[in-house]
C-alpha cells in the first residue's frame, strides 16, 4: 500500500508551489511591495517549479523531481540567507543601497519571526519533503 505522499506528493508540491506564486504576486502586485533583488532570486527559483509541476501532475510524471529538487533546494539557500540577512545582526553586508529596496527590509513580521523570505523557505523546504518521498512507478 503507498503512503499518502507517495500517492499525492506531486499534487500537494504543485499546490505549494502555487500557492508561494500567488503570494509573492499578491505582495508585489496588489500590496505593492517592491521585491528586493534576493526576493528576485527566490522567484528566478519558484516560478518554474509551478509550470513543472503542473506539467508533472496533468502527466503524472514522477521523473520530473530530479529537474525539481535543485530547484527547491537552491531556492531554499537564497531563501535562508535572506531571512538571515533580515532577522541576525550583523549579517547584512554593510554597504549603502544603490537603488531598489534593501534586502534587510522586512515588509511583513506576523508573530515576530515570519517574513516573506521565511514564508519562501517554507514553501521551498515542503516542495523537497514531498518531492523527496515522490517515487517513480
Amino acid at each position: 500500500m503507498k503512503s499518502f505522499l507517495e500517492k499525492y506528493g506531486l499534487y500537494l508540491a504543485w499546490l505549494v508551489s502555487l500557492t508561494a506564486t500567488l503570494g509573492s504576486l499578491y505582495f508585489s502586485e496588489i500590496r505593492e511591495f517592491v521585491p528586493c533583488e534576493l526576493c528576485w532570486i527566490q522567484r528566478i527559483f519558484m516560478y518554474p517549479l509551478t509550470i513543472l509541476l503542473g506539467v508533472a501532475v496533468f502527466t503524472d510524471d514522477r521523473a520530473v523531481r530530479k529537474y525539481v529538487l535543485p530547484l527547491t533546494i537552491i531556492g531554499g539557500f537564497v531563501s535562508l540567507y535572506h531571512y538571515l540577512v533580515q532577522k541576525v545582526p550583523g549579517f547584512a553586508e554593510i554597504q549603502p543601497c544603490a537603488q531598489g529596496v534593501p534586502c534587510s527590509g522586512q515588509y511583513i513580521n506576523w508573530l515576530g519571526f515570519i517574513t516573506i523570505p521565511f514564508l519562501a523557505l517554507t514553501a521551498f523546504t515542503l516542495i523537497t519533503i514531498l518531492m523527496w518521498n515522490v517515487k517513480k512507478r
